[in-house]
């Protein structure tokens, strides 16, 4: 890392005036290698450390007038676009993460300067201290857990004689009966789903330093048109209790038969906003 990056001066001519600084994350220690060569969210701009007293940002210049909250706007309703900015932010987190506990921040986390971005973040330090301190040596799992959609065929919508009567009177009887049959079962599925979740999520959080229930997905975004999820979790877990966590998620896919997808080790996002 060059003088000029480590004072914060833009290193490809470009005026401090005409930039931004984009924060990534916040550690309390970065190996200045690990940011080598990271493209980030702006080209010609090195990703690079930001001390802030105790603590130091990950951070990069980026040109302020690509980077207005419009132009933000526009990026992030762009879904190739969004997903780009998402992949290079997550990038140049998981870089910082291998060196030691990293809070990544939202993405288009924003100052106007070095220095605006250095008291900001100095005077939220406590905060980040106490995330630093209770991830450190942890990691995030995701288990998603999906059950067969499938439901039971409707009752034909022409009522016709059956076993309970004869005539009009008895068909509109048998109709009804099979309607109620139809709703109780489709309860009871849903009764069953909903304790499936639980189960699974109770005995993977006693495994956890802790846990988060997330939205579940639907089919348009799962492209399962025949499952149905009906656990969206995320687990911190020590480093340690890896092992543990995925023999247990083979004895609850046994168990249930459902479909549980176990993810990881990321960096743990979902547990960095908590303290």
């Amino acid at each position: 890392m060059t003088t000029q990056q480590q004072a914060g001066t833009p290193a490809n001519g470009t005026t401090a005036a005409e930039t931004a600084t984009y924060v990534y994350a916040v550690c309390r220690q970065l190996t200045p290698a690990a940011l080598t060569g990271l493209p980030g969210l702006a080209e010609g701009f090195p990703v690079r450390a930001l001390r802030c007293g105790a603590l130091t940002a990950v951070v990069q210049h980026v040109p302020a007038a690509e980077f207005t909250q419009e132009a933000w706007e526009q990026r992030l309703s762009d879904r190739t676009q969004l997903e780009r900015c998402a992949r290079a932010h997550h990038e140049v987190v998981v870089a910082a993460a291998a060196c030691g506990p990293t809070a990544p921040l939202a993405l288009a986390t924003l100052y106007r300067s070095d220095e605006r971005a250095r008291q900001a973040l100095g005077e939220d330090a406590g905060r980040f201290t106490a995330v630093l301190d209770r991830i450190e040596g942890q990691a995030e799992w995701g288990v998603k857990v999906s059950l067969p959609a499938g439901a039971p065929r409707p009752p034909d919508e022409t009522p016709s004689d059956g076993p309970h009567g004869s005539g009009k009177a008895g068909a509109g009887r048998a109709y009804l009966e099979r309607k109620r049959g139809l709703h109780r079962a489709r309860e009871q599925r849903h009764d069953r789903a909903l304790q499936t979740a639980e189960d699974v999520d109770a005995a993977l959080s006693r495994l956890a330093t802790a846990a988060r229930r997330l939205r579940p997905h639907g089919q348009e975004l799962t492209g399962a048109a025949s499952r149905r999820q009906i656990l969206n979790a995320a687990y911190l877990l020590p480093h340690d209790r890896a092992e543990e966590l995925a023999e247990a998620v083979e004895t609850w896919r046994t168990r249930t038969g459902a479909q549980i997808e176990l993810s990881g080790p990321w960096v743990p996002y979902s547990f960095v906003g908590e303290v």
